[in-house]
């Protein structure tokens, strides 16, 4: 057994899992695993640079992930940048930051090795699955960006596309600085063409329609999963490997559009961070599912985090 954090930073999200892991059996012993909203790409669409209060609320998280790696004993730690730290300017204000709080570089890895990641994170337990047929469609529905990748045991193709649920809100739904809240049809329709020309991208390089078993990661269709399961809190639990309809995706990502902040708000499984952004996010999932003729999703709580881990181990 060896100890190790992973930390993932992304374009909404930053996450740390301490775990013990046995290089031998496979077997991966979680000790602590925590999520921060800190909007990290907060604007980065728009200005290209990470703005100052959203570096500051990610130097805070990382503060209290230091203290938690180093109560835990963890004896290796990587620590992995995604999105917005890839494509900012001031990014090396970024890598500085982030090296003085917890003593290690981030490594703002490409789309294809954050793909490779979430693979091995999300069907490491799934691959002697005998009622899921192979091969796995992974999709990894991130802040600022959306990996897919394909394969059985390996990955085959994988491809990252710049739609993620920040950016698709902050692109479409951001009018004068503010959220339209609920968004106009026209503005859903747009985001709609945003994410089918995604999917063409996508396709190019990942046979997409080759999938037999859709595999969905990250908060977004986490949360989607927990609205299906009209779970009161969040329930890691019962999230991880639960199967979400198309049906049932069809009819959240309706209501996540029409309705308004405050009813997104109430529902007991939405963190705060993701109230604005969720309706994006299911629109980009039910696209997916629709555009590969997916009947449901299975949900992984395992994903780019458990791909660190590993990758240290």
């Amino acid at each position: 057994m060896i100890r190790v954090a992973g930390i993932d930073c992304g374009t909404n999200s930053i996450r740390l899992l301490v775990a013990d892991c046995d290089r031998e059996t496979g077997e991966l012993v979680e000790l602590d695993r925590r999520m921060t909203i800190v909007r990290l790409g907060q604007g980065v669409d728009r200005t290209g640079r990470l703005a100052p209060e959203a570096l500051e609320r990610t130097f805070a998280a990382c503060r209290e992930y230091a203290a938690v790696i180093k109560e835990l004993g963890a004896e290796r730690i990587r620590f992995v940048a995604t999105s917005a730290s890839r494509d900012a300017e001031n990014r090396e204000e970024f890598v500085q930051g982030v090296k003085e709080i917890l003593g290690v570089e981030p490594e703002v890895i490409s789309g294809d090795q954050e793909a490779e990641f979430s693979f091995t994170g999300a069907t490491k337990e799934l691959a002697d699955a005998e009622h899921l047929d192979k091969p796995f469609l992974v999709v990894d529905i991130g802040g600022g960006s959306t990996e897919f990748v394909v394969g059985e045991e390996h990955v085959r193709a994988a491809r990252s596309v710049d739609v993620g649920c920040v950016r698709m809100t902050e692109r479409h739904l951001v009018v004068d600085g503010r959220i339209t809240d609920p968004p106009t049809e026209e503005q859903i329709a747009a985001m709609r063409a945003d994410i089918e020309a995604a999917l063409d991208l996508a396709e190019e390089t990942v046979p997409l329609s080759e999938a037999r078993t859709l595999v969905g990661l990250a908060g977004s269709v986490t949360t989607v999963a927990g609205i299906a399961q009209e779970l009161p809190e969040y329930d890691s639990a019962r999230i991880h490997h639960s199967r979400v309809s198309l049906e049932q995706v069809r009819e959240i990502t309706s209501a996540m559009l029409t309705g308004t902040h405050a009813e997104r708000a109430a529902i007991g499984v939405m963190h705060p961070g993701r109230v604005d952004v969720i309706g994006a996010g299911s629109l980009v999932l039910l696209a997916i599912m629709e555009r590969i003729g997916a009947h449901e999703v299975v949900v992984s709580e395992h994903d780019i985090l458990d791909g660190i881990a590993w990758s240290v181990a």
